[in-house]
């Protein structure tokens, strides 16, 4: 994998990774996750560790900060020119396209970051939470777990078709099937896993 960089780049079994992700230093990521085009991932003085059935979207940049790590759960979605920068993010969550996350933020459980927002630097954001708006403030409180997971259930068999060429895995008879199959258990309250 020419384009990771340095021994200490770990991903572990991933979906998919664009050949113009760059990632540097001590980068850990779980099983299934994907590294969309132009995301960017550095890790000089401390760790970024993501988990499994992650997302990083087109032109994502996840850093370091201020001698603390970045920490993101599992089944997180990070929307496309989002930025993550020494903070935490807890499983289930989706940061929203163009969002900011600042230096020991922590976000909790099955959240939604809304589109442009910015979470302030040491902000709390409660489990179920929405945020929005600049700076960020908790709008809503409700379960998001559907939402999210199925975001990140969707791009992981995206990711599976684009690893074999194909840029078709959102498109036919068979992905409908698969999508309204998901729905109606997440809508049961199941808690859906990859490969589902």
């Amino acid at each position: 994998m020419s384009f990771v960089f340095g021994p200490e780049v770990n991903l572990e079994k991933p979906a998919f990774v664009d050949p113009t992700a760059r990632i540097f230093g001590r980068v850990s990521a779980g099983e299934g996750s994907s590294f969309w085009p132009y995301s960017v991932i550095r890790a000089e003085g401390a760790a970024v560790r993501i988990g499994r059935y992650c997302n990083i979207q087109d032109t994502v940049v996840i850093h370091v900060g201020g001698g603390n790590g970045t920490v993101i759960g599992d089944y997180v979605s990070i929307g496309h020119r989002a930025v993550v920068h020494g903070a935490e993010i807890g499983d289930d969550c989706l940061i929203g396209i163009g969002s900011v996350v600042m230096d020991r933020a922590k976000i909790g459980r099955r959240c939604v970051i809304g589109a442009m927002a910015l979470v302030p630097a040491g902000m709390e954001v409660p489990e179920g939470s929405v945020v929005m708006g600049v700076p960020g403030k908790i709008v809503s409180a409700r379960d998001n777990f559907a939402q999210t997971r199925r975001n990140a259930l969707v791009y992981h068999r995206n990711a599976l078709a684009y690893a074999q060429g194909r840029h078709d895995g959102w498109r036919g008879e068979a992905f409908v099937a698969w999508r309204e199959h998901i729905n109606k258990r997440l809508a049961a309250g199941e808690e859906v896993p990859a490969g589902a």
